[in-house]
Order: structure tokens, then C-alpha cells, then sequence
């Protein structure tokens, strides 16, 4: 490699975007060796990012996918959801969100090929890590092992998604996107508690793969002992550093996985991985033989319904470089476009040179946008009148005991919802109950998980929770008793399904003991007094999230009103323009949402995490749910709560910033490389504060500008020491009213031949604030920006 463009290849990370062509037409041979997978005998560098379909609604996957390939994407990764394409045995559903093959004929359309992960245990934060809730009761099985009654229906299932593909010609050598498949998933985390029957498994896996497609290289992830032909792959956050290799010379290394943040559980404060150190690890992965980096997630999108696995948030890896609404997260977005370039850029000598590595100062670093997301009430959308219904408590009459002791609540649900009755009575006469008034008997309840609601007579005595870490967890609170019958309701709840670990198949949730303590007469254990049950809630059963169903109950207006276990409705107007929107849930508990009779998901505000607030606040409202005009939200809620500072909100991400030092190096579309060789096509080599407002918006107004010291981050700038005085003013006329600008680091322009610091590195700070280009027509359609780059 000669030392120019070793040295570029190295440091200049600020860089145009890379748009190829796109995917050769027609049947495309995969074929793969120690130093790449190659495309018709031709070596490739891949740059992937994963996109999970159930995770958007398909109105949205254009836009997501053109934004994927805007940033320099030419792979696009999924995973295949077992539970959501056969949620009941032998009913196969590829519609709507789960209409896979929609999805990878629309990736092949945006000029991307794909990969398709099988699994069919996938993990991903997923419900019952993607495997259905009706496979844990057959009989004998345990999963993921050399067990015949699960490897028969992974068999029925596998083959059904592999024939589906080669139906539609999906596979790249027919002509399709999909150019690798994967078997299993982070099997080595588990395959020692399996012993030989872990081993036994792994083989057969692979074997059952490619006996029903060998014209696409298989790979496992994270499975060392990956059988031959199949590759095994790299997850983490540097495998540059951590990937041992591939265990043959002949196997190309691979990355399926580099963490883009990291997943959310409630009661998590927020997650965040440096661009910067993405980038790096980029970097460094293909200078020491890389062949593939797959961003996980590269957009997480949001979990629908009851889809996360346990704790999991509604939104997943909001931090990834498309956030969970599918706007450009910066620098993020920006930076990996840019890296991709510079890696293209090196593309043949990394593909056919000798890597050395060269250490540079600490001053080269990004020079890529940054922005804020804004969250802005709609001025259309607000005008709430909320209804309420309180869910019944049921009693033992309704429910008498049919079992002796409670029920195992992942057996009593089947994952038809999150919520299940457990009831029983007790008679207590004058002399078991306390003689002092200051005195009140306590009822004890020790639950495997995952939360639970108590009521006494028909009054709600408390709740409790356990974690992502801690399922189980004890609940104790003092409780009013009466002589005579005492009805006691226990609305225990599940908060998502395991997703991970070894013998999924034997883990259990809900209620285990139930005392009292504080008596007269002593302490009285109730678990095994005799138990009635009920699967879901009355408003669950009527539907009343829907038009039709909302009619079979009595609202009541709900001013006033704060009982726990309630359903609140409103209407609302469709929020202005195009952008997305989201409902801030702020005043409310816990519980989930529907809009038009679709849930958006579970949400859960009173879990604070160490920084003493929500997990999550806002939750997506995907435009394709709202109707034109008038719109149905409707909101279980297991807590007290205050529906009235409930907001529909309009989201954005129209504040966007600069920062950079006079030691950044130049823009990269200052260079062009032809024929391995870098030339010069600027003037002034020299770096600039480059912005760019999204979706053809124009720049409205300059919020801080700084030239000197600068200090924060973007949306939160302060000033420095040191300060240029008309920093503010000499941006603003470089920048107003343009959809981008480019504002050089020169101390003449900003100094005027005064530096009231010349002993320090100089920084510019910008913020600017984005809006519509035409005052008279609000342009938020997607319409990025492609530069037409020669990849090679």
C-alpha cells in the first residue's frame, strides 16, 4: 500500500456518501475464501446494517431502506420471526409486518442484497427469543438440543422458510438479494450445559442447512466449532480485537453483529456507543482481513404489541444510527457513511496489499454533523376529552377455586396476553383480627415474576415488579380485613417472555406463596387454600381498544378519576404535516397503548431508572395507524394515573450542529482517488464546519455559534473563554436560508486580525435550527441526497 493512501485510508473519516449502482442483475454466484465472500468470482468488502421487518410497518421500510442505502449500506440483515410468521401451530401468517418477502424483494429494489437469519432461535430482545409459545408444550422437548421432538418441528419449520425463498427466487443465485443464511444463533453461550447433546446438536444444525439450500454460504455467529462449509462469525463490539478467526484458512471473517448502542430494558437510564468508536472498529476490522460488519441494529425500530421479550422497552436500539422513527441520528448516521467511503476508498489494497498499521495524533477526528431530536406538541392533535372504564375485581363467586394452588402464569397464559387472574377467599371471625386500630394484619405474596397488582375486598392494595436482572421478587403490604369472607385478587402480570439462557423451556413466572402475617390467631398460608383463575381482562376480552368493541362497555368521564386497572379513551385530529409522531406519555403508570385499535405497545413510566426518570417517554404512532381526520387512542392503565398530560407529539430531528478544531483535516470531497491514486479537487485544503438540513428543509436559524472555546453538545452549546464576537453574525450569512453550507475554520474571517487566545486550538461551534424550504408548503417527504461515487 503506498503511504498517501495508507495514510487516508487511516485518517480521513470525513467523507462524502457512498451510493454504489447498485446489485448486478440477474443469477449471481456466491463463493467465498480466506480473504473475502466474492460475487460472481469478483472480491467485496460488505458494509451491513440490521433492519428487522416486524420492527417497522411496511409503509415505512422505503424510507428506511433508502436511508440505510444513503449511508453507504450495500447489505441489509434480518432475522426470521418464528412466533410471528406461526404464532398458532400450522397457521403460517407472511402479511403485513410480516410479509418477509415483500421486505427482501423491496431491499433488492433499493440495491442492496440481503441475509437472512433463520435462527430459528434468534434471542434479538424478541418474544420467547422468536420461538412459539405453543413448541414449549409439546411433549419431552427441550429446546436447542439433540432432542428428536424439537429438531423435527426446527425441521418443518426451516424447510417451510427455505422453500418459501427458493418459491419466489429469492436466493442471489437465482437472481435474488439473499447471498448468506445463518443456522442458530450464539449457540456457544449454552452448548456446555448440553454437554454432548449440544455438540451432537451444532452438527446436525448445519448439516439440515445446507441439505436444503448449498448454493449460499451458510454462517453461524458466535460457534466456534461452525461445521464445515459453514463459517463461523463474530458478535461484540470490537471484534477487530476479540475475533479469534475463522476456524479454517479457507473461511472468510465475518462480523454479524457490532453493537451499534445497546438494548434497553425499563428501568435502564439511556444507552449510548461513540460514533467515533464504531467507526474505529469498522476500521480496524477490514485492516486486519475483514470481509463483512453488520451493524446491530443499524434501525431497532419499535416492538409492537406484546413482542418484547422480558423488560424489554417498547422501542429498540433508539440509539442506532437511524433512530427508532427512522430519522438519521448524527454524527452516527454521518460518520459510518463517511467510514465507508474511506474504507472503499482502500478498497483494492485492502482486498490485495500488506496491512500495516500506522499511529496517528489524537488530533484527527470527525468532522460529521451532529443534531438533537426534538419532540413538538402537535397544535391539532391535543384536544382531549377522556372517557374511562374500571376493570371489574373479580371475586370467588364469579371465579371459584378449581385448583388447589396457584398456576405457573407462562402455563396459564400461552402468550395469549400479559395478564392473569388469581383468586381466593378467607373467612376470619373477631378474634383473628387485631385488637388496635394502629395495628393492620400484612398479606406476603412471593412471585417468580414479572409484576402483580393486589386487591382486598374489591380495594386495590398495592403492586410491585420484579427486573430484567431479578424476575422474582416479594410483595408485602398492610391490608384492611373484615369479619367474615375476605376476597382476595391477584392480577399478576408478564412483561415480555425469556429470550436467552439454557432450557428456556423450564422457566416459570406468576405467584408462588401467599400469607398473611399479623393475626391474632397467627399466621395463615393461602397457597394451597384453593384457587379460581382467569386468563386476560374483561376490556381484553370485549376488545374495547376497538371502534366495535369500545361500544360493549360504559365509558364515564374521567375527570377526576384515578383508580388503578382503568381504560381511558379519547379521540384525536390527525397531527400536521408528514413528519413522525409519537404519544409522550407523561402522568401515566404502566400498561399499553392502542391507536385505531392497533397496540403500539407497552408502556411503563413509573419504573425510573438510576437517573430518576423514565426508561422510555415517548412511544412511535406510525402515520399508517392514524386515519385522516379523527383517530381513537385508548390506554390500559394498571396504575394510578393522569391521562390529561397525556400529549400527541410531532418528532423531529431539525436541530442539527457542527464542531470542529483547526486541526481537522479537510473534507474528503476535496480528494478524488482514480487509478489508486489521490489528487486534490479544492483550492484550499483547509477544514470547514459543514451542515446539511434533512428531507430538503432549509436552515431558518442560527441557535449558537462560537468560534474560540466552545463547551457542551449539540442542542446544549455554552461558551468558552474565548470568543469571536461575530462568530454569529459570519455563520448566519453563510449559512440562512440554504438547505446546507459550508463555513471554513479560518481565524482572519472570525478574528478580523484579533485573537484574544493564540495559545488555543481553535474550535467552531454551530447550531443551527432547520424548517420547511417554501414557507407556503411544508416539504418533510424523504427526498435524500444521493452522490453517484465510483465505489471502486
Amino acid at each position: 500500500m503506498s503511504s498517501p493512501l495508507k495514510l487516508l485510508c487511516i485518517s480521513f473519516l470525513s467523507i462524502i456518501t457512498i451510493v454504489s449502482a447498485g446489485i448486478p442483475v440477474g443469477p449471481k454466484a456466491v463463493t467465498y475464501d480466506g480473504r473475502s465472500l466474492m460475487i460472481n468470482g469478483k472480491r467485496e468488502l460488505f458494509f451491513s446494517g440490521s433492519i428487522h421487518y416486524p420492527r417497522s410497518v411496511p409503509e415505512e421500510w422505503p424510507m428506511i431502506l433508502d436511508r440505510a442505502k444513503h449511508g453507504g449500506l450495500n447489505l441489509i440483515q434480518t432475522y426470521v420471526f418464528w412466533n410471528a410468521h406461526e404464532f398458532e401451530k400450522g397457521d403460517l401468517n407472511f402479511e403485513g409486518r410480516y410479509d418477509l418477502v415483500k421486505f427482501l424483494k423491496l431491499v433488492q429494489e433499493k440495491g442492496m442484497y440481503a441475509t437472512l437469519r433463520v435462527g430459528p432461535f434468534i434471542q434479538a430482545e424478541w418474544n420467547h427469543g422468536g420461538l412459539p409459545y405453543w413448541l414449549r408444550e409439546v411433549p419431552d422437548i427441550i429446546f436447542r438440543s439433540n432432542n428428536e421432538p424439537f429438531k423435527a418441528h426446527m425441521k418443518q419449520y426451516v424447510s417451510t422458510v427455505i422453500e418459501k425463498m427458493k418459491q419466489e427466487k429469492l436466493f442471489a443465485p437465482q437472481g435474488g438479494p439473499i447471498i448468506l443464511a445463518q443456522i442458530e444463533n450464539e449457540y456457544n453461550h449454552i452448548q456446555l450445559a448440553y454437554e454432548t447433546d449440544g455438540d451432537s446438536y451444532v452438527q446436525w444444525a448445519a448439516k439440515l442447512a445446507v441439505s436444503l439450500y448449498n448454493e449460499v454460504p451458510w454462517i453461524m455467529c458466535k460457534q466456534k466449532d461452525a461445521p464445515d462449509p459453514v463459517i463461523n462469525a463474530c458478535n461484540g463490539r470490537h471484534c477487530g480485537d476479540t475475533f479469534t478467526g475463522p476456524n479454517k484458512p479457507y473461511k472468510p471473517s465475518i462480523w454479524t453483529e457490532n453493537w451499534t448502542a445497546q438494548y434497553r430494558v425499563f428501568g435502564d437510564p439511556p444507552s449510548q456507543r461513540s460514533a467515533e468508536d464504531i467507526a474505529f472498529s469498522v476500521a480496524r476490522f477490514f485492516s486486519k482481513n475483514g470481509s463483512l460488519v453488520n451493524y446491530y441494529m443499524y434501525h431497532g425500530g419499535t416492538n409492537f404489541g406484546r413482542t418484547t421479550s422480558a423488560f424489554t422497552t417498547t422501542c429498540y436500539y433508539d440509539e442506532a444510527p437511524l433512530d427508532s422513527y427512522g430519522l438519521q441520528r448524527e454524527p452516527k448516521w454521518s460518520h459510518l457513511r463517511d467510514v465507508h467511503k474511506a474504507v472503499n476508498l482502500c478498497k483494492k489494497a485492502l482486498l490485495n496489499g500488506e496491512h500495516t498499521t500506522q499511529k496517528l495524533s489524537q488530533y484527527h477526528e470527525i468532522a460529521s454533523q451532529h443534531n438533537s431530536r426534538n419532540f413538538e406538541k402537535s397544535k391539532v392533535a391535543n384536544n382531549h376529552k377522556w372517557e374511562v372504564y374500571t376493570e371489574p375485581i373479580p371475586t370467588s363467586k364469579e371465579l371459584p377455586p378449581k385448583q388447589k394452588i396457584p398456576a405457573e402464569l407462562y402455563s396459564l397464559l400461552k402468550d395469549t396476553t400479559d395478564y392473569g387472574w388469581y383468586i381466593t377467599s378467607v373467612e376470619l371471625g373477631p378474634e383473628d383480627l387485631p385488637k388496635k386500630n394502629e395495628i393492620s394484619p400484612v398479606i406476603r405474596i412471593l412471585s417468580l415474576g414479572h409484576s402483580l397488582l393486589a386487591f382486598v375486598n374489591g380495594q386495590y392494595v398495592g403492586s410491585n415488579h420484579g427486573s430484567h436482572e431479578e424476575k422474582g421478587f416479594e410483595f408485602q403490604k398492610p391490608v384492611s380485613f373484615k369479619v367474615g369472607v375476605n376476597h382476595i385478587a391477584i392480577l399478576a402480570s408478564l412483561v415480555g417472555l425469556p429470550d436467552s439462557g439454557a432450557y428456556m423451556e423450564h422457566r416459570y413466572a406468576g405467584p408462588k406463596t401467599v400469607t398473611i402475617l399479623g393475626l391474632n390467631s397467627g399466621t395463615i398460608t393461602l397457597t394451597a387454600n384453593g384457587w379460581g383463575h382467569q386468563v386476560g381482562l374483561q376490556g381484553e376480552k370485549y376488545e374495547i381498544f376497538t371502534e366495535v368493541g369500545s361500544k360493549k362497555v360504559e365509558w364515564k368521564d374521567a375527570k377526576g378519576h384515578n383508580a388503578p386497572l382503568s381504560w381511558y379513551k379519547t379521540n384525536f385530529a390527525t397531527p400536521e404535516g408528514t413528519c413522525p409522531v409519537a404519544i409522550k406519555m407523561t402522568g401515566m403508570g404502566k400498561g399499553m397503548i392502542w391507536i385505531n385499535g392497533e397496540s403500539i405497545g407497552r408502556h411503563w413510566m413509573s419504573y425510573l431508572s438510576p437517573l430518576g426518570k423514565p426508561t422510555q417517554s415517548e412511544y412511535h404512532i406510525p402515520r399508517s395507524f392514524l386515519k385522516p381526520k379523527d383517530n381513537m387512542l385508548v390506554i390500559l392503565e394498571e396504575e394510578i394515573a393522569h391521562p390529561e398530560n397525556v400529549e400527541i407529539v410531532r418528532v423531529n430531528r431539525d436541530t442539527i450542529c457542527s464542531y470542529i478544531t483547526e486541526n481537522h483535516p479537510p473534507n474528503i470531497k476535496s480528494w478524488s482517488s482514480k487509478n489508486q491514486k489521490l489528487t486534490p479537487v479544492a483550492a484550499n485544503l483547509t477544514p470547514a464546519a459543514v451542515i446539511k438540513c434533512p428531507n430538503q428543509k432549509a436552515i431558518k436559524a442560527i441557535e449558537f455559534a462560537s468560534f474560540g472555546d466552545p463547551l457542551g453538545f449539540c442542542g446544549e452549546f455554552i461558551m468558552g473563554k474565548c470568543h469571536a464576537p461575530s462568530s454569529k453574525k459570519i455563520v448566519e450569512q453563510y449559512c440562512l436560508g440554504k438547505g446546507s453550507c459550508s463555513v471554513p475554520m479560518d481565524k482572519a474571517l472570525f478574528n478580523s486580525g484579533k485573537d484574544d487566545c493564540p495559545n488555543a486550538i481553535k474550535t467552531l461551534a454551530v447550531q443551527a435550527k432547520c424548517g420547511p424550504s417554501n414557507d407556503e408548503k411544508d416539504l418533510e417527504n424523504e427526498k435524500d441526497e444521493v452522490d453517484e461515487i465510483d465505489s471502486s
